[in-house]
């Protein structure tokens, strides 16, 4: 026999988080031109992280899963450098430097985040989504192409799901990160 407090633990964690704007990430088209729907889901996930954030201040850089240095801080500015890197950088060609990280510091989006000014992250990370989303509805066509040293070739659709799929595995840590800082939990 099923415990009944586990299933009402289960079915609190598909309740939607109880914050101002968080209903809208919901409601984006689920049908439409392929651009319209990458553009929206990646709104989507970005939208998420945020609200996983939402009323934390001083607890934005702690790390409530010992040893890791991951916290919803570090998330932040790692999906910044992240963006940065394949909309500026890649697809744009712009010969701008990570913000976060360097080969001297690979890990310093999360390693750092401890003494690092949220506000600042946030509008670092508010400047390259709204870079991407310019890039993204300016783009003649989602095929055109940048060059990674890592990956070689790759076009805008594919920086795009990589960026919903990126989004979609942090979120994933945002969830047991912030449930770990307070409690809170929820789609």
């Amino acid at each position: 026999m099923t415990d009944p407090s586990a299933t009402t633990a289960r079915s609190r964690r598909g309740d939607i988080i109880d914050a101002p704007g968080s209903e809208a990430r919901f409601t984006f088209p689920a049908t439409g031109d392929e651009r319209t729907l990458l553009a929206a889901m990646l709104t989507a996930q970005r939208a998420t992280l945020e609200l996983k954030c939402v009323g934390l201040d001083d607890e934005l850089a702690t790390c409530p899963a010992a040893p890791s240095t991951l916290s919803l801080l570090g998330l932040v500015r790692h999906l910044t450098d992240v963006e940065r890197h394949w909309f500026r950088r890649v697809l744009a060609g712009q010969d701008v430097p990570r913000l976060y990280t360097s080969p001297d510091n690979p890990d310093g989006d999360f390693d750092d985040a401890a003494t690092a000014d949220p506000a600042a992250a946030w509008a670092a990370w508010h400047a390259e989504a709204a870079f991407a989303d310019e890039l993204i509805t300016t783009a003649p066509d989602l095929d055109i192409e940048g060059t990674d040293p890592w990956r070689g070739r790759v076009c805008l659709r594919w920086v795009v799901v990589h960026m919903i799929e990126e989004y979609a595995r942090h979120n994933g840590h945002a969830d047991l990160l912030r449930e770990r800082i307070d409690g809170v939990i929820g789609a």
